[in-house]
C-alpha cells in the first residue's frame, strides 16, 4: 500500500538512500542544510512569502521517493513566466510512487495557479538543476545533481517534456595544458595592472564572498532562468564554504575598487559526504581528515565575469589562474558544474582543455492547465 505524505523532512532526507540503495552513486545533502533549506524562517527564498511544499511517499512503512515543489514569484516577474518548480525529485523505480509524487507537485501547482511545473531546480537557477539523461556511470562532484536512469523514465511517462539541455564536464589536470585556452587578450589581462588578483581565504572571506556575488550578478544578468540574489540569499548557501575553501584555487578579480571577476572553486566534499552518510556523526571528524589529506578533486561550481570586463580576455585568464593553481597544489581532476548547451565560448574552452562529458542532462516541464 502506497502513502503520501507532506511536511516530514527526516523521511525526505531518507528517501534517496532508501530509493537508491548503497551502491549509488548519489551523493545526498547534510541532513543539517536539508533541514534549513525547507525553513520558511531561514531559507530567504521563503521567508519572502514563496510557498512550498514537500512530500513522500512511502509502500509498507518504507521510504520509497520523495519530491519538493515551490513558486519562485522573483522568477516568474522577471521572465514572464506563470511556473512552479520541483526538485529533489528521487525515488524508485516504482511508477505509481513516481505519479503520486508528480501529481502532488503538480496540483501543488494548480493550487497556487500556475500553468506548468518544471524541474529538477533544488531550490533555484543558481543551485542544483536538471535530470541525468545520460552519463549514469560516472561519479558527480559537489553541487552537481545525480539521478538513475528510471528518474528521467518516470518523468516521460508522466508527460513531461525535456528541455534546457545542459552538461557536466571533468578535466584530466595531469594532461590538460592550461596554455591551450590563452589568447592575447587573456594573456593581456593577465599583465593589466588595473587588475588585482587576490585569493579567497577565511581572513577576507566576507569581502570577497560580497565581490563574489557581485560579480556573479553582473555577468549572468541576461541569463536563461537567472534572478540576482540578495545578499542574504547568497550569504545563505555560501557560508559554509568557509570552512572547506583551499584559498589555492579560487580566485577573485577586482578592478577600480570593484568587483570584475570570480571564480569559485572548492576541493570535491562528495568523498567525505558519501562516507558519513549526509549527516555528522562520530565518524566524520576522522572522515573530514582523511579527505583534507587525500583530496585530488575540485570542482568550480561557478566562474563570472562582470559585464563590464566581458570580452576583455578576463574570463579566460581566470580559469587559466585557476587550471595553473590547481595543478601546482596536487589536484588531478577538476569537475565543473554545468554549462549549457547555448554557452558555445565556455564549450569550446572544454574542447581546448581536453575535457570529457559526464553528464547529460535536461530540465523537465508539463503544462498543468
Amino acid at each position: 500500500m502506497l502513502e503520501l505524505r507532506a511536511g516530514d523532512k527526516r523521511a525526505f532526507f531518507r528517501a534517496p538512500f532508501e530509493a537508491y540503495g548503497a551502491n549509488s552513486l548519489y551523493v545526498s545533502p547534510m541532513w543539517p542544510d536539508v533541514e534549513r533549506y525547507f525553513d520558511a524562517e531561514k531559507n530567504p527564498l521563503f521567508k519572502t512569502g514563496n510557498p512550498f511544499e514537500i512530500f513522500t511517499a512511502h509502500r509498507d512503512s518504507r521510504v520509497v521517493g520523495r519530491i519538493c515543489a515551490h513558486v519562485h514569484a522573483a522568477s516568474n516577474a522577471r521572465h514572464g513566466l506563470s511556473r512552479a518548480y520541483f526538485g529533489f525529485f528521487d525515488v524508485a523505480c516504482d511508477a505509481e510512487a513516481a505519479d503520486a509524487l508528480l501529481g502532488a507537485a503538480e496540483k501543488f501547482a494548480r493550487q497556487h495557479g500556475c500553468a506548468e511545473l518544471a524541474g529538477n531546480f533544488n531550490l533555484t537557477a543558481m543551485q542544483q538543476i536538471g535530470v541525468i539523461t545520460d552519463g549514469f556511470e560516472n561519479q558527480p562532484y559537489t553541487d552537481m545533481v545525480y539521478s538513475p536512469p528510471h528518474v528521467a523514465a518516470h518523468l516521460e511517462r508522466a508527460g513531461f517534456g525535456a528541455f534546457f539541455p545542459v552538461s557536466t564536464w571533468e578535466i584530466d589536470l595531469r594532461h590538460a595544458d592550461p596554455d591551450a585556452i590563452l589568447t592575447d587578450k587573456a594573456r593581456a589581462a593577465l599583465a593589466d595592472p588595473i587588475y588585482e588578483w587576490t585569493r579567497i581565504d577565511r581572513r577576507n572571506f566576507a569581502a570577497r564572498l560580497e565581490d563574489a556575488r557581485a560579480a556573479l550578478n553582473d555577468g549572468f544578468d541576461k541569463n536563461p532562468m537567472f534572478v540576482p540574489l540578495t545578499r542574504e540569499e547568497y550569504e545563505f548557501h555560501a557560508k559554509e564554504m568557509m570552512w572547506i575553501l583551499d584559498p589555492r584555487i579560487s580566485s577573485c578579480v577586482r578592478a577600480n575598487g570593484q568587483a570584475a571577476g570570480v571564480v569559485v572553486c572548492i576541493p570535491d566534499l562528495n568523498p567525505f559526504m558519501k562516507a558519513i552518510g549526509g549527516e555528522y556523526g562520530w565518524r566524520a571528524a576522522l572522515e573530514f581528515v582523511r579527505h583534507r589529506l587525500n583530496r585530488k578533486r575540485a570542482v568550480i561550481i561557478y566562474y563570472s565575469t562582470a559585464s563590464a570586463h566581458q570580452g576583455q580576455g578576463l574570463n579566460t585568464a581566470m580559469l587559466y589562474r585557476v587550471l595553473t593553481n590547481l595543478r601546482a597544489a596536487g589536484y588531478e581532476t577538476l569537475g565543473i558544474t554545468w554549462i549549457a548547451d547555448v554557452n558555445g565560448a565556455s564549450l569550446r574552452q572544454m574542447e581546448k582543455l581536453g575535457a570529457r562529458r559526464l553528464h547529460r542532462l535536461h530540465l523537465f516541464r508539463k503544462a498543468t492547465v
